[in-house]
C-alpha cells in the first residue's frame, strides 16, 4: 500500500515531486523515493510495506533492462498464479513481491496484462523506450487516484492535497449541491475545479501530458461457475484466505453485524488463529439504539479474538476532531468516517492491515433502500396512483419519505432512496449513466450502489481514514472472482437480503448475528443533537456561519435548514452533520 505521484510537463522537478511526497507521507512511511525516467517526467512513491517488506521490493521498481518501471498503490491477490505463469514464460524474479509480478505482467503482456490482475490498485507504468505511461485503476475504485491537466502539464496522485500543492486550484462550489444530497461531489469530480478523479476500471496509455483518453479496462474471461450457495461459499472462503494474508500484522473491523462476523468466522474456522478485532462502543444509554458494540463482544466469546472495543464519547469526539479534520483529503458526508478514523488510531498500535465487510450490503441486498425498492417494484402502479393522497396524510417520517420518493421512473426513484433528500431531476440525470441496462432492474440498483455509494463513500472513507494512520484496508467481498460471480447471477432472489451470507452464518451456528436488525454505522447524531449540549451548539454555530458565507450555493430547502438548524434535528440530523463537516473543512482550508 502506497501513495503514488506523477508530474509530466512544465512543473516537473525534484523539489515539486518531493513536495507532493511530503503531503502523503502517511500513506507510506516505510520508504520514499522519486525518479525522473526522462526529461520532463518525475515519478514519486511513498511505500507502506505489507508484502515482501525487504528493500529489494521498494519502488519505483525497475525492470532488469531499465527500459520500464512501475509505481503502484495496492495489493495483487492472485500474484502467485501470475508469477507461476510468468516463470513458465521464462521470466526470472529477484523478489517474492507482488510489485515485481505487476511490472512483468505489464512488460510482457502490455495492456492485456491488466486483465490478469485480481486485486485493488492504482498504478503508473512507464515505458522509457517509447516515453509513454500506462495509468490504470481497479474495478471497484478501492484505491484512490486523482489527476489535473492544464497548460501542458499532467499531475497524478493518490491524494488530492498533493496535486493541490502544485495547482492551487480554485474551489468548485458547484459540488456543494451534489454533496448535500449524495454525501460526495459528482462522480469523477472533487471540490477543486482543476482536480478530477480517475475513473475506476479505466486505463489510459499516455504519450503526451497534453492529452489522453479514458478507456474501459478489458474484462478477463471468467470460469463458468454454478450459481449456487456452494460456489458462493468456496469463493468467499478463498477470498478470506487470500486477503487475510500479509507479511505484516492483520486485524479486522468487527461491527457485530453479519458481514464482518462471517469473514472472521471463516478465517478462524480455517486457521484457528485469533486476530485483533476493533469495534466502536457507545455509552450505556445509547446502546439500545446502537447495539453493535455489545454484539461484537458477544461474538468474540464464540470465536476467540483479541477484541478492542473503542468507547466513543462527545468529549473524545472534540479531542480528536481537529486532527481528524486535517487528515481528510476529501470530505465525505458520513459520520462513519470519524469512527473508522478512530478505529485506525487504535489499531495502528498493533496492525498494518484491517479487513472490513465493505461491499456485502451493496452486492447482496443488505440496505433498507433495497427492501424499499422491492416493495416499490411490486406495487409501482398502485403507489403512483395513491402517492398524492398519501403524502397529504400525517404519516411517520419514514413513510412520508418513501411515498415522496416514488416516481414513474424507477431509476429516479432509487436515486431518491439513495439521497438524504429527494434528488432534483437535473442532478439525478448526472447519475443516470451509472445504471447498467444489461442487468435486471433490481440488480441495476445494487450495481448503482456498488459504483456510487460504495466507491464514492464507503471505500473512500476506508482508504482515507485508515491510511491517515498508515493502515491498509481490505474488503474480501470485493475480491474479483466474487464480484464476477455476482455479475453472472440471473435469479434476483439470490440477492434479496443477503440470503447466502445468512445461510453461511447459520452453518457456523451464529444465526443470531444474521437475525439482528440492520444498524447503520455512524455516530449517535440524533441523540447528541437532541441533548442540546456542546455538541449541538458547536454544530449549529458552524452550520449557521457556513450558510452566511456559502449558502447561495445550497439548494433552497437546505439553506432554510442551515439558517435554523435547531429546528431540523429530528428529521435532518444527517444533513446537519454533513454541512458541519463541509463547513469545518472549508474553513480549515480557507476556501
Amino acid at each position: 500500500m502506497c501513495g503514488i505521484h506523477l508530474i509530466w510537463g512544465k512543473y516537473a522537478s525534484e523539489p515539486t515531486i518531493n513536495q507532493m511526497l511530503l503531503q502523503s507521507r502517511h500513506r507510506g512511511p516505510d520508504h520514499e523515493a522519486s525518479v525522473t525516467p526522462w526529461s520532463g517526467l518525475w515519478l514519486g512513491v511513498n511505500r507502506l510495506k505489507i508484502l515482501h517488506p525487504g528493500p529489494d521490493a521498494n519502488q519505483p521498481f525497475w525492470a532488469p533492462d531499465k527500459k520500464s518501471l512501475l509505481i503502484w498503490n495496492g495489493e495483487l491477490y492472485n500474484y502467485q498464479e501470475i508469477r507461476n505463469l510468468l516463470i513458465d514464460l521464462g521470466t526470472i524474479f529477484s523478489t517474492q513481491s507482488d510489485t515485481e509480478v505487476v511490472l512483468h505482467a505489464l512488460r510482457i503482456f502490455g495492456i492485456e496484462g491488466l486483465t490478469k490482475l485480481e486485486g485493488m490498485y492504482s498504478l503508473v507504468y512507464a515505458d522509457v523506450t517509447e516515453q509513454s505511461v500506462l495509468v490504470a485503476r481497479d474495478k471497484n475504485g478501492e484505491k484512490p487516484l486523482y489527476y489535473s491537466q492544464n497548460e501542458g502539464t499532467l499531475l497524478i496522485s493518490s491524494e488530492i492535497r498533493s496535486i493541490q500543492q502544485v495547482t492551487c486550484s480554485p474551489v468548485d462550489a458547484n459540488q456543494i449541491a451534489p454533496y448535500v444530497y449524495m454525501r460526495t461531489p459528482l462522480l469523477n469530480h472533487t471540490f477543486y475545479k482543476e482536480i478530477k478523479e480517475w475513473k475506476p476500471d479505466y486505463f489510459s496509455k499516455i504519450h503526451s501530458p497534453s492529452s489522453f483518453q479514458f478507456i474501459p479496462t478489458p474484462s478477463s474471461p471468467q470460469p463458468n461457475l454454478e450459481p449456487t450457495f456452494e460456489t458462493f461459499k468456496t469463493l468467499l472462503t478463498d477470498a478470506v484466505l487470500k486477503q487475510f494474508h500479509a507479511d505484516a500484522p492483520v486485524g479486522i473491523q468487527l461491527s457485530g453485524g453479519a458481514d464482518s462476523s462471517l469473514l472472521y468466522t471463516i478465517w478462524y474456522t480455517q486457521t484457528a488463529t485469533p486476530l485483533p478485532s476493533y469495534t466502536i462502543q457507545l455509552g450505556p444509554k445509547y446502546r439500545k439504539n446502537y447495539p453493535d458494540g455489545d454484539s461484537a463482544v458477544h461474538f468474540a466469546k464464540q470465536f476467540p479474538t483479541c477484541h478492542h472495543p473503542i468507547l466513543i464519547t462527545q468529549e473524545l469526539f472534540w479531542e480528536n476532531w481537529e486532527e481528524y479534520l486535517k487528515s481528510i483529503d476529501l470530505p465525505i458526508g458520513d459520520s462513519a468516517g470519524f469512527l473508522t478514523w478512530m478505529i485506525g488510531k487504535e489499531a495502528k498500535k498493533e496492525v498494518k492491515v484491517l479487513v472490513s465487510g465493505a461491499g456485502a450490503d451493496e452486492l447482496w441486498g443488505g440496505y433498507k433502500r433495497h427492501k424499499a425498492f422491492l416493495h416499490y417494484q411490486k406495487n409501482k402502479n398502485l403507489l403512483l396512483k395513491l402517492k398524492a393522497p398519501l403524502e397529504a396524510l400525517p404519516l411517520r417520517r419514514s413513510y412520508h419519505k418513501f411515498f415522496s420518493a416514488t416516481h414513474s421512473n424507477s431509476r429516479q426513484t432509487y436515486i431518491n432512496f439513495s439521497g438524504l433528500a429527494n434528488v432534483p431531476y437535473t442532478l439525478a440525470k448526472e447519475y443516470e449513466e451509472v445504471f447498467n441496462p444489461t442487468f435486471s432492474e433490481y440488480k441495476q440498483m445494487l450495481d448503482f450502489d456498488r459504483q456510487v455509494y460504495l466507491t464514492q463513500d464507503v471505500l473512500k472513507i476506508e482508504d482515507n481514514a485508515l491510511m491517515s494512520h498508515s493502515i491498509e484496508g481490505r474488503s474480501p467481498y470485493l475480491d474479483t472472482p466474487m464480484v464476477e460471480f455476482w455479475k453472472t447471477l440471473k435469479d434476483d432472489s439470490q440477492i434479496y437480503g443477503k440470503p447466502w451470507i445468512k445461510q453461511f452464518l447459520g452453518e457456523h451456528n451464529i444465526s443470531w448475528v444474521a437475525d439482528r436488525k440492520k444498524m447503520g454505522f455512524g455516530l449517535p447524531l440524533k441523540e447528541w443533537l437532541e441533548e442540546g449540549g456542546e455538541f449541538a451548539q458547536r454544530i449549529f454555530y458552524s452550520v449557521k456561519k457556513f450558510e452566511t458565507t456559502h449558502g447561495h450555493h445550497f439548494p433552497q430547502e437546505t439553506r432554510a435548514l442551515a439558517a435554523n438548524p435547531e429546528y431540523g434535528v429530528k428529521h435532518h440530523f444527517l444533513t446537519l452533520y454533513n454541512l458541519f463537516l463541509l463547513a469545518e473543512w472549508v474553513n480549515l482550508h480557507k476556501l
